[in-house]
């Protein structure tokens, strides 16, 4: 079984793998592509026989990885409308992104 973990980020969990890309909540500090990340928010570590759980995090845990692009998501348009009142609110938004490719699991 391949090595897998918890960890957390933008206030939500994701497991990952290694080699695993996905997208999370916008970084602070880091802007340019290929630059190096470390989330030492660990939660659980599964390396197939052996799991250590925190409580809440793995002390000197440490999940590296590197920025591969920033974005942003696309446009959800929010309309708010009252009927026979003349009232009509259009609204978009594009939530901003971090897609990161995890390069290493403790």
């Amino acid at each position: 079984m391949a090595k897998i973990a918890i960890i957390e980020t933008g206030g939500k969990q994701y497991l990952v793998t290694e080699d695993l890309v996905l997208n999370v909540e916008k970084l602070s500090g880091v802007s340019k592509a290929g630059e190096k990340i470390t989330f030492d928010k660990v939660l659980l570590v599964d390396d197939g026989s052996d799991t250590k759980i925190g409580a809440p995090y793995l002390a000197g845990a440490k999940v590296s990885a590197e920025l591969v692009e920033e974005g942003r998501a696309k446009k959800v348009t929010v309309i708010r409308y009252r009927q026979k009142s003349r009232y009509a609110k259009k609204k978009g938004h594009r939530q901003p992104y971090a897609k990161v490719r995890i390069t290493a699991l403790p």
